[in-house]
């Protein structure tokens, strides 16, 4: 493991393209940095803020952005694959078309996200805050979704099969033309008052 970077602050860098490989960085802070095709293998932030930072087809895997702040930054066609961001929050950020894979992101903080057409898939996301947020046409396959904070969000034309939906009041979303299979549908039947026979 590298020696970690901390309590750094990094603004108006051109790290366009950038391997990061597997660095660490701890408590820093990134303003109006270009990660433009930059690529993470086992890198870790922890702690970290970025500001207007420019995530635009950047590749991440096996990387750990816990308990980081995203504000205002752009994740253009980025992917995340087997990483972990748990407890990290996203804020006026431009999150499509985004594509994660495998990796925890319980605890995220995604409130009022637009998440159209967005690909979430295998994902661990228990407790995530996706209070409305706009998931219309999204893929959210095989995710842990549950003791997530749903209320509000829209699901219409989403697949979710696969996905844990416990935690999905279905009177309180949208949820037109969604997909669901046999097994979600007998939860979401119990979770309105259904007894099945």
């Amino acid at each position: 493991m590298p020696e970690p970077t901390e309590d750094a602050t990094f603004r108006h860098e051109d790290w366009y393209g950038e391997e990061l490989g597997d660095r660490h960085f701890v408590r820093c802070s990134f303003f109006h940095v270009d990660l433009t095709e930059a690529t993470s293998q086992g890198a870790i932030f922890d702690g970290c803020t970025f500001g207007n930072v420019r995530f635009n087809a950047s590749r991440h895997t096996d990387s750990a952005f816990t308990r980081c702040t995203f504000q205002r930054c752009n994740l253009f066609e980025a992917e995340f694959t087997g990483c972990k961001l748990v407890g990290s929050t996203f804020a006026q950020c431009d999150l499509r078309p985004l594509t994660v894979a495998g990796g925890d992101w319980s605890f995220v903080a995604l409130p009022g996200a637009d998440l159209r057409g967005v690909r979430i898939t295998d994902v661990r996301m228990r407790e995530v805050d996706l209070t409305g947020a706009d998931l219309t046409g999204a893929t959210v396959t095989g995710v842990d979704l549950s003791a997530g904070q749903l209320h509000s969000s829209r699901l219409s034309k989403a697949d979710l099969r696969g996905s844990d939906l416990t935690a999905l009041d279905p009177t309180v979303v949208e949820r037109a033309r969604a997909v669901i299979d046999a097994e979600q549908a007998v939860v979401i039947a119990q979770a309105l008052g259904f007894e099945i026979r």
